[in-house]
């Protein structure tokens, strides 16, 4: 199960990136994180851009609706989802 939080339609969760895969798309849940491959290389922050582009897709809303709180640099990072809902997280993440 993935670990979140979630206040006044703020969802706040962990995602676990890999860069350079063949195609960008989420994955499903590993050590309570969302897993995410990103097709983009973790270069001047096109794998962020990209981690932003799908997860805010996933969701519906638009790439201003999600932020990275942290984790810039690393491949764990955690995302706020302004509108997010927790059950369309639990679809993602397979449970």
């Amino acid at each position: 199960m993935i670990a979140y939080s979630e206040k006044d339609s703020l969802l706040e969760f962990n995602v676990r990136l890999i860069p350079r895969a063949s195609k960008s798309e989420v994955v499903g849940e590993f050590d309570g994180n969302l897993k995410v491959k990103i097709a983009a290389p973790p270069v001047d922050g096109a794998a962020n851009e990209e981690v932003v582009k799908l997860i805010a897709k996933a969701f519906g809303r638009s790439r201003a609706d999600v932020e990275i709180l942290a984790g810039r640099t690393s491949r764990t990072k955690r995302l706020r989802v302004t509108g997010g809902s927790v059950k369309r997280l639990q679809e993602l993440a397979g449970s």
